[in-house]
């Protein structure tokens, strides 16, 4: 069996009699951008600082011959030769290239619908080439020539091979955009979208449990992770907490007990700091979570909602022996300047 080594993080992966190196990759968690899969696109283009292997069947346009010089190679068709082969991909941390941003990209509003009391679903389908996005980003949403500020949403679902974005909008108290979603923008609409941005994608092949805590439409880059995760076939233990104020607040419940149906290493929690009720924990999550992981020294954790909700998640995390390299966390800002760090979906704090 040979071993694939990522630099500059230094993490390996196992390859497997036959496989690819994108097979090996996707299979260890890291998701190598691809498209075709049969060496005629080129995306799956990297640098290959060590070792030999077979290329297999390649086009030219896709891999030409100074690039072949120049060490790079086609990862979904390559298969290693010696017993081991170093890519250049990623970064230290080993979180993978983010993709580069595109701007007012066509979208048709194909799905609106309420969520929670103050929250509500967009679904969005590409007129032109989709987006391309690591789970837990987000995108910016406005109308500039009607008066609407851009602002930033968590996309809320894994990337899909039709393009669809998933997006929770809370209603922001005062807020131009949010107000324009809920209020004006249509079904069979179309807007332009910016993104993806954001680097709230963690290290893609952890090989730890998992907790995951949001906070209101925090929720919508913790789904958009797991449900990665879980699609790949995760197989350590996954902990996802919600914190909502009521039980209308609360969303999302029916596809997180459907992953717990279908997934028997995943679990989740909803806590509600504003009243009590049969089948739910009361409290913040600073109150609660001792009771739930009293120990996290061997968890990796994901906490996304207000800066105020993701402080406290990083104090309690780390009391409890999460390690500071092993937290990850998403502040969203409620604010009403038109900056791409701005989230006016943020559902109050519970």
């Amino acid at each position: 069996m040979s071993r694939v080594t990522i630099q500059p993080s230094g993490k390996s992966v196992e390859v497997a009699a036959g496989d690819t190196v994108l097979m090996a990759l996707e299979k260890a968690g890291y998701a190598l951008p691809n498209n075709c899969r049969a060496g005629a696109c080129g995306e799956c283009k990297v640098k290959v600082l060590a070792g030999e292997y077979d290329q297999g069947m390649v086009l030219d346009m896709a891999l030409s011959h100074e690039e072949r010089c120049d060490g790079f190679g086609l990862m979904c068709m390559a298969k290693p030769t010696t017993d081991e082969l170093v890519i250049e991909w990623g970064t230290a941390d080993a979180r993978p290239k983010l993709f580069p941003p595109r701007e007012n990209a066509l979208f048709v509003v194909t799905d609106k619908r309420p969520v929670a009391a103050r929250a509500i679903e967009l679904h969005l389908r590409p007129v032109g080439q989709p987006i391309r996005y690591w789970p837990g980003q987000y995108v910016t949403v406005g109308d500039p020539c009607g008066g609407v500020p851009a602002r930033a949403y968590s996309i809320s679902n894994a990337p899909r091979p039709d393009g669809e974005l998933v997006l929770q909008v809370a209603r922001a108290d005062g807020g131009l955009t949010s107000a324009w979603i809920h209020d004006r923008l249509a079904v069979g609409e179309s807007i332009k979208i910016s993104g993806a941005y954001g680097t709230f994608i963690g290290d893609p092949a952890v090989d730890t449990p998992v907790l995951c805590l949001a906070a209101g439409t925090g929720l919508a880059p913790i789904l958009a992770l797991t449900e990665a995760a879980l699609r790949r076939g995760f197989r350590k233990p996954v902990m996802l907490l919600l914190s909502a104020r009521t039980r209308e607040d609360a969303y999302a419940q029916g596809l997180m007990a459907w992953w717990r149906t279908k997934h028997r290493n995943f679990d989740y929690r909803v806590t509600l700091t504003r009243e009590q009720a049969e089948g739910f924990l009361h409290g913040r999550v600073d109150a609660v979570l001792p009771g739930l992981l009293p120990n996290l020294a061997r968890h990796t954790v994901f906490a996304a909602g207000s800066p105020e909700f993701t402080a406290s998640c990083v104090e309690t995390a780390k009391a409890l022996g999460a390690g500071a390299d092993m937290i990850y966390t998403e502040g969203f800002f409620a604010m009403q300047q038109p900056t791409v760090a701005d989230r006016e979906h943020l559902l109050p704090h519970p």
